[in-house]
């Protein structure tokens, strides 16, 4: 009989806190939460999109390289690399690749959005 042993996958995380610390000193607080908080529903709306897309692998990369420009934009560093990643992987007709890096998507895209989530939003 064999032994299976359960791996936890913890995925770290980069967020480049100079460029939300720009967006937040060129838009005042408010301004910089609000347009930071619409940012992070379109990226939960792309990290969605990508779970179900049907629209083939230039589809897939279509939408990874929306996801992508949207993590960047906040300083999601990890998240934008991802999203290349995806893209990368739909283009080279991978799908082996790709669900993987799909996979590691959603656990990355759930930490990243989480912890800028609570730093941004009112308590």
């Amino acid at each position: 009989m064999r032994n299976v042993a359960a791996l936890a996958v913890a995925e770290p995380v980069s967020i480049d806190e100079t460029r939300l610390q720009g967006i937040v000193n060129q838009l005042g607080d408010a301004a910089a939460g609000g347009l930071i908080r619409l940012t992070l529903e379109q990226m939960a709306l792309a990290v969605q999109a990508l779970r179900v897309e049907t629209g083939g692998p230039e589809a897939v990369a279509v939408q990874a390289q929306r996801l992508s420009r949207l993590a960047w934009q906040v300083g999601l560093v990890t998240l934008a690399g991802v999203a290349v990643d995806i893209a990368d992987c739909a283009q080279a007709g991978d799908p082996v690749a790709l669900q993987a890096t799909l996979a590691r998507m959603e656990r990355v895209a759930k930490r990243s959005l989480t912890e800028i989530w609570e730093n941004v939003t009112p308590r």
